[in-house]
């Protein structure tokens, strides 16, 4: 018997996904038809866009990083005692200069703008759903399992600790990903030694706990959308990841739960945008929390452009991850069992983005 998500009246479900795709086009090839109204498969029953409390009175954190070069051992404190104020406050936080060129963030969202806008029988040739694949393109990682589809097309790439060859990236981007990353790793490496003695630990413990070591990029495309009070870019969610530092343009859309209300985070071409993940949620024990976040539909005439970097390790792998015993007690006992990133992962793919925390399973 089919559900009622699955099958209401004439409307097959997965038919219908099943059809988009195996089509390869993404959202972008179906923005291209000329579309004036968005498949079903994109129809959110719920969606949620008004906010009772006007979002402009809250602003998310801005930490100047100096360059990652501290003049002092008190300036260096002082980051360290906002980060901590931050992400126990918002869990998210925006760095300003952090070390990466304005020009480097440019022309990485110029060369992932242009990926996505080759044409499709490119764009096809990397087309993959295959969870292990190293370089992927697709539309929705989730499209099979969610509830309904996001209005976003991704490119996922595996940067580190194994670094692609050139010829292996696409061709209209790969040379500029690759010195992203170089400045990125960079940056993961200072944002996790403060986030270390935020925590109380000595600035290396995160590091040698490997948090730093993987890296992925997910570079999005959102293209307008013809519909954009129906569905998402990407809706409510958290990330699996130890931390993301997310690079987004000029558009806009991101939004932060906090105290019930979803917080606009205005577009700044100077700032990255971080979050924690539900990975630093378990090992922390709940110190420091992953929080909800969701992309609006985009309502402009031009595409948003947005690359999260994810620190996480690849898939598969058996680095066995519990939370860490120095942050616990008799009064602080654990909340989580140990687990893997490729057990985490594989949860999190079979259930999708369904608006609740991947971490559930791993309670105690």
């Amino acid at each position: 018997m089919e559900s009622k998500d699955t099958m209401v009246g004439t409307y097959n479900r997965a038919g219908e996904v099943k059809a988009f795709g195996e089509m390869k086009i993404g959202v972008k090839g179906l923005v291209d038809t000329g579309i004036t109204q968005i498949p079903r498969i994109f129809h959110h029953p719920q969606v949620f866009l008004a906010n009772p409390k006007p979002s402009s009175t809250v602003r998310i954190p801005i930490i100047n990083l100096g360059g990652g070069m501290f003049e002092s051992k008190v300036m260096r404190e002082t980051v360290i005692a906002k980060v901590r104020v931050a992400v126990e406050k918002f869990g998210f936080f925006q760095v300003i200069n952090h070390g990466i060129p304005v020009d480097v963030m440019e022309k990485m969202k110029d060369g992932i703008r242009e990926f996505h806008e080759q044409d499709s029988e490119v764009k096809k040739t990397f087309y993959s759903r295959d969870i292990t694949k190293k370089v992927k393109y697709n539309t929705n990682f989730d499209l099979y399992s969610s509830q309904a589809a996001n209005w976003r097309d991704t490119l996922t790439t595996v940067m580190a600790p194994d670094v692609p060859k050139a010829d292996d990236l696409p061709n209209i981007c790969g040379e500029i990903m690759l010195e992203y990353t170089k400045r990125m790793m960079k940056l993961g490496e200072l944002i996790f030694e403060l986030l270390s003695e935020a925590l109380g630990l000595k600035s290396n413990h995160l590091k040698e706990m490997d948090c730093a070591k993987s890296l992925s990029l997910l570079s999005h495309y959102y293209p307008p959308c013809p519909e954009p009070d129906r569905t998402f870019g990407i809706s409510s969610h958290t990330d699996i990841s130890f931390i993301t530092i997310l690079l987004q343009d000029h558009i806009g859309g991101l939004q932060i739960l906090h105290d019930g209300y979803w917080i606009d985070v205005p577009p700044n071409p100077e700032a990255l945008i971080l979050n924690l993940g539900d990975l630093l949620q378990l090992i922390t024990n709940d110190q420091f929390v992953s929080v909800d976040h969701r992309v609006l539909a985009n309502r402009g005439e031009e595409p948003r452009i947005s690359i999260a970097s994810f620190f996480m390790h690849t898939i598969p792998n058996e680095q066995v991850y519990g939370p860490i015993k120095e942050l616990l007690s008799e009064e602080n006992p654990p909340k989580y069992r140990d687990t893997t990133t490729t057990e985490m992962a594989t949860h999190y793919l079979a259930r999708g983005l369904d608006g609740t925390s991947p971490l559930l399973h791993f309670k105690i």
